[in-house]
């Protein structure tokens, strides 16, 4: 079993397509997605990969402790698998247009159920309990009023009767001091996340994670007639910026022969790569994909 684990968050700072090939829909290029709830995620190979590509930078000099982490590359890995491993990517928070204070962050008592119980699992404390009551219809509790336009709240078309609530501020607490990033940019919006977190009814917060993610029209024109070539028109869907996510990390002791270290070193040897920015995903040259990695319950 693993000796050593943390968590990662993931701030999506621009769109971010993360995809699955060819869809069937009207959306030509989908994102990811989990088969139970539809909610957009990254797969762990995906994330993993985009660390590793940005960590052999870094690491030019240390092939050594690089291939401890990450592992070998496919022609050596029968020699050892890597010490690191992370797993999917799951969304916390979702970004919605409101009439109200621009957009609002929402999610959903399931959805931050799960991320207790992920954050139990990597031993992060959580200083929050899921009630045992919850929004139900067209309800929604926020953490202040700065949402609500008199008694409501009002998210792209849909009209939700707000409800201040004491569970709202302390997760939207919680989020702001132990989920975003640390850097000086991010100080207005760990200001904001504290007055626009909404947290809907889950059937109402599914609709909005399927429905209401950034779709991009892509054509390719003919150089000399300057109109789209035949064929040459698709759709791509991207999750949203401002978009969280989170990423169990766990690692064991070394399993290269070379170099001895222990799961918490394999951790904090991540850490101290710094990697805080990172492309994610595809369209890496018109850039969709910058993240802002976080790292939690690492001391």
């Amino acid at each position: 079993m693993f000796e050593a684990k943390a968590m990662m968050y993931l701030y999506v700072e621009t769109p971010l397509h993360a995809g699955t090939g060819r869809g069937l829909g009207s959306v030509d290029l989908p994102i990811q997605r989990e088969r139970t709830t539809g909610y957009p995620i990254l797969q762990a190979s995906g994330i993993k990969g985009s660390m590793r590509a940005e960590a052999q930078k870094r690491m030019s000099r240390e092939m050594d402790k690089f291939v401890t982490i990450f592992g070998p590359d496919t022609k050596g890995a029968a020699e050892h698998a890597g010490a690191l491993s992370l797993g999917d990517g799951r969304l916390l928070l979702f970004p919605v247009q409101s009439l109200s204070g621009t957009f609002a962050w929402t999610t959903s008592l399931e959805t931050l159920a799960l991320f207790r119980r992920s954050a139990a699992m990597m031993d992060i404390s959580v200083d929050w309990q899921i009630p045992d009551n919850e929004p139900e219809g067209q309800e929604a509790w926020v953490n202040s009023k700065k949402l609500m336009v008199g008694n409501s709240v009002v998210l792209e078309e849909s009209d939700f009767n707000a409800t201040e609530t004491e569970f709202a501020h302390c997760v939207g607490k919680w989020i702001a001091e132990n989920a975003l990033p640390a850097g000086a940019e991010y100080d207005f919006w760990k200001n904001q996340i504290q007055k626009k977190l909404c947290i809907l009814p889950e059937n109402s917060f599914r609709d909005f994670a399927l429905y209401s993610t950034e779709i991009q029209t892509h054509i390719k024109l003919d150089p000399d007639t300057k109109t789209v070539e035949n064929g040459a028109l698709w759709i791509s869907e991207s999750l949203p910026s401002d978009s969280l996510l989170y990423v169990p990390m766990m690692a064991t002791r070394s399993r290269n022969s070379n170099i001895n270290m222990a799961a918490s070193e394999i951790l904090q040897s991540l850490r101290s790569l710094e990697i805080n920015r990172i492309q994610m995903g595809g369209d890496e040259t018109t850039g969709q994909g910058i993240v802002s990695v976080t790292y939690g319950g690492l001391g």
